[in-house]
């Protein structure tokens, strides 16, 4: 699904290019470059075949049948965590590496927060034979140090990221540095559907496969569309692409914000934010009353970003997606219910989700419901284990 800007590079008021004179030219030619290779038979043909072969597309739409039970309703999984490297994030990973190949550029630098993008971005850069650098918050690669030894056994350089707030936000300052000192010979992967256009438009289409085949599968096995669709929303690249082919149908669309430890002290970004430029786009981000951008708090370092995706804003205020919070502790409950009840263990970012469909579910009981479940949770069983095995 290919949805209109007006004006280009715009959703609404959000979008936009707020960004150094020196990457302008950059965004120029990427958004040209991007428009042509995917009007390109020959592009898109690649990349179906690499995600088919070396992701490891279609991703099953499972039928969680016990929790189903548990919960009251029907919760179906897009199992996002099925793919190589294990999250939704390396649909976009290879998707923009042969876009730099197609470009001509050699060396990538990506950021990253819960270390899934680095990997996806590290694997599909191997696979190319392109140079690899991603910059990880510190605090990050103290939470996350699997991650962080994967991607460097697959050649990319790891650089922690110690200024601010050690996390995602300072990770993006850095990549976006780098990229402003080797505009020519440098493409900036940027993991998810925020920044400067056409990031936002770029990452919604390459991650729309995952809305696309779920709407498939579902309407397939239920011959109906399902009452709802679910994911959590960080920057927001895992929900704008199983929103985007639902957005004219009659389905709830439900994007869920981590809490943290209260409603008030969370990375909450469309439920307490406010308007604002940040990493180069007109959004909704947690800022003061001086426009200074605020501290954020999750245990699923995916979601902890003081802003999101200009799409996402745009569909808050339209009202199309409501947004809603779920805490570290409703989060970590629904792992715990998921990984007991059908033997999978989700990401701490798809939790949050779970948790919302839990709630929702009991609100509204015998609905359909689909769950993007985004990420697998091995990656978080530190964190996991550090909150007590077994949680209530």
């Amino acid at each position: 699904m290919t949805v209109t800007l007006d004006p280009p590079g715009r959703f609404g008021v959000y979008g936009g290019r707020y960004v150094p004179e020196t990457l302008m030219a950059s965004l120029i030619e990427l958004e040209a470059a991007f428009e042509a290779a995917w009007k390109d038979n020959t592009f898109r043909a690649e990349l179906a075949s690499t995600l088919a072969d070396f992701v490891g597309r279609p991703t099953p739409l499972y039928f969680a049948q016990r929790l189903s039970r548990d919960w009251g309703g029907r919760v179906f999984l897009k199992r996002e965590d099925l793919t190589h490297t294990g999250a939704h994030k390396i649909n976009n990973a290879v998707g923009q590496a042969l876009l730099a190949r197609r470009m001509g550029k050699r060396r990538i630098v990506a950021e990253t927060g819960a270390g899934q993008h680095g990997v996806a971005t590290a694997a599909a850069c191997a696979r190319l034979g392109l140079q690899c650098r991603v910059y990880m918050g510190a605090l990050d690669c103290e939470r996350q140090r699997p991650n962080v030894e994967r991607m460097k056994l697959l050649s990319a350089e790891v650089s922690a990221c110690e200024g601010g707030t050690r996390n995602l936000k300072v990770a993006i300052n850095e990549a976006i540095r780098d990229w402003v000192a080797h505009p020519e010979e440098t493409y900036y992967l940027l993991g998810s559907a925020v920044g400067p256009h056409p990031y936002p438009t770029i990452v919604r289409e390459l991650q729309s496969v995952i809305g696309i085949e779920a709407r498939e599968q579902f309407t397939r096995r239920e011959g109906r569309l399902p009452d709802a669709v679910i994911a959590c929303v960080g920057g927001g690249s895992n929900a704008i692409g199983i929103f985007a082919p639902f957005l004219e149908d009659a389905v709830a669309l439900f994007g869920v914000e981590a809490g943290g430890d209260s409603p008030d002290h969370g990375s909450c970004t469309l439920s307490h934010g406010r308007r604002g430029v940040l990493h180069g786009a007109m959004s909704y981000v947690l800022q003061d009353g001086e426009g200074q951008i605020t501290g954020t708090h999750s245990i699923a370092p995916g979601l902890d970003y003081p802003g999101v995706g200009p799409q996402h804003s745009a569909l808050k205020d339209s009202g199309r997606v409501k947004y809603e919070i779920e805490t570290d502790a409703t989060a970590l409950s629904a792992f715990h219910e998921l990984s007991r009840a059908e033997g999978i263990l989700p990401a701490l970012e798809s939790s949050h989700a779970l948790a919302f469909a839990r709630r929702y579910l009991r609100e509204n009981p015998g609905r359909c419901v689909i769950v993007n479940l985004s990420g697998r949770g091995d990656k978080d069983l530190p964190s996991i284990m550090a909150r007590g095995a077994r949680h209530a």
